[in-house]
């Protein structure tokens, strides 16, 4: 009897092993272990004493402030001419919005500038227009991007409302606020009578050139009804030439911007007088905007800008002041540092507690 009930235990136990083997393992969410899920690889882990602190200010004030003084003498080299034209070549018998608006109102404008230092080629020629929001999110929408680079999306026009399609639906090409708004002031430049070209070949980026606005493709019912907006275009050339065009549709972020107009590739004398005729065509009166004519050289930060020069310097010297602050509180008044052999990560390299 004894041997029989110690059998059916021993039954009763491989069972049990047995279903349990057989019973599914529950999946466990614990990662895998590894240094990088357990964060213990190797890091920097520096400890800020004053000398660090203190080199590393000198350090960096040390490379800013020449950088600042060279940017900013780059920039006063840079020749600019600024001259608003808006205001001055309204008549003075018309009222703003009368006098562009009027199809019938002589829109030449003569102005006399003068060459404040020489000015050597290529000097570069800049319409600047203020208070204009080409960031406007409905303005830099109304474009369409596929029309632009293929002729077999002409049609493609769901994104230029309301400069989408004519009366009789037929699609604008370029379609959109942005090509229909087209900048169309124009100038012509002179010197002692001698009549001075402006070239505007290699006014747009390549990149637009070549990707963006399509060589097959040519404006078609453009301002061609309605309420013309800006400058017409050359329908026998395609949207890939028409630079003008293209630096345009590069919209700008901020309410003031200047775009390049063209370039003078002949130098100017100091104290020479520049006579510009200007068409007076485009309007920025109706939201009291400003209308100006710059005229630029460039040097290798690019054009006339104070800010970055101004900006390392003030980083530059402020880093130093520091530095000089740390040194004679450190001399004046100093701390003992603690012992860094306490710290967590020098008493146990993975970086856990005890």
């Amino acid at each position: 009897m004894v041997a029989q009930g110690r059998s059916t235990a021993k039954d009763r136990t491989t069972e049990a092993s047995s279903s349990s083997s057989a019973a599914p393992k529950r999946n466990s969410k614990k990662p895998k272990y590894s240094k990088f899920t357990q964060q213990e690889l190797a890091a920097c882990k520096p400890i800020l004493t004053p000398g660090w602190v203190i080199t590393s200010f000198i350090v960096v004030g040390i490379v800013f402030i020449p950088i600042g003084l060279a940017s900013l003498f780059a920039s006063e080299r840079v020749v600019e001419i600024v001259d608003r034209y808006d205001k001055d070549c309204i008549p003075s018998n018309y009222s703003s919005l009368e006098y562009i608006q009027s199809s019938e109102t002589n829109k030449t404008c003569t102005r006399s500038l003068t060459v404040p230092k020489q000015m050597k080629s290529p000097v570069y020629i800049y319409y600047q227009l203020d208070n204009f929001y080409q960031n406007h999110r409905r303005y830099v929408k109304s474009r369409s991007d596929k029309q632009l680079r293929s002729r077999a999306s002409e049609s493609d026009t769901s994104d230029c409302d309301p400069e989408d399609v004519t009366s009789d639906n037929s699609p604008i090409v370029p379609c959109g606020l942005i090509a229909w708004s087209l900048f169309n002031d124009t100038y012509g430049f002179s010197v002692n009578n001698r009549v001075i070209g402006v070239s505007k070949k290699n006014i747009a980026w390549k990149s637009d050139q070549q990707s963006k606005f399509g060589s097959d493709v040519y404006p078609k019912n453009f301002q061609s009804e309605g309420l013309i907006g800006g400058a017409k275009l050359n329908s026998s050339i395609p949207l890939s030439d028409q630079e003008d065009l293209i630096v345009w549709m590069r919209t700008a972020a901020l309410p003031t911007f200047r775009k390049l107009y063209g370039k003078i590739e002949v130098d100017l004398e100091a104290n020479e007088k520049i006579t510009v005729v200007i068409q007076n065509n485009y309007n920025t009166y109706s939201f009291e905007g400003k209308k100006k004519l710059v005229l630029s050289t460039t040097s290798w930060i690019g054009g006339k800008n104070d800010f970055l020069g101004i900006a390392y310097l003030t980083v530059g010297g402020l880093c130093l002041f520091l530095a000089i602050s740390f040194i004679l509180l450190y001399v004046i008044k100093p701390r003992p540092l603690g012992d860094p052999t306490f710290l967590s990560w020098n008493r146990n390299p993975a970086g856990h507690m005890n």
